[in-house]
């Protein structure tokens, strides 16, 4: 019932953008931190890009990470996508932890991924 599910993934080309959205339903999103995640083959799972509860939509190099509580919703913008960006993306939550930022905090809840394949 508790889930997070990504959509938007798809095969493109260099250069180009896309847009990847993480819903969650059977519970609402607001007090959370936010994360997105990128599961490369042969590679450690890395960080994209993370907000914090108060935190406004935060530009991280070519991806913008945003969110609407009303919507439950958030949001990884990926602009001039380059093949290194293939992978599966995920979205995860966590409780904001009272210090430090969320780049450094652990993320325990997680959608199933959706994968962006960027490719000529």
């Amino acid at each position: 019932q508790l889930q997070l599910v990504e959509s938007g993934g798809g095969l493109v080309q260099p250069g180009e953008s896309l847009r990847l959205s993480c819903t969650a339903s059977g519970f609402t999103l607001e007090p959370y931190a936010i994360g997105w995640f990128r599961q490369a083959p042969g590679k450690e799972r890395e960080g994209v890009a993370c907000m914090g509860t108060n935190s406004a939509d935060s530009v991280r190099g070519r991806f913008t990470i945003s969110r609407d509580n009303a919507k439950n919703t958030a949001y990884l913008q990926m602009a001039a996508l380059e093949p290194d960006d293939t992978g599966v993306y995920l979205c995860a939550v966590t409780i904001p932890y009272h210090s430090g930022t969320c780049a450094e905090w652990k993320f325990d809840f997680w959608g199933q991924g959706t994968q962006v394949t960027v490719s000529s």
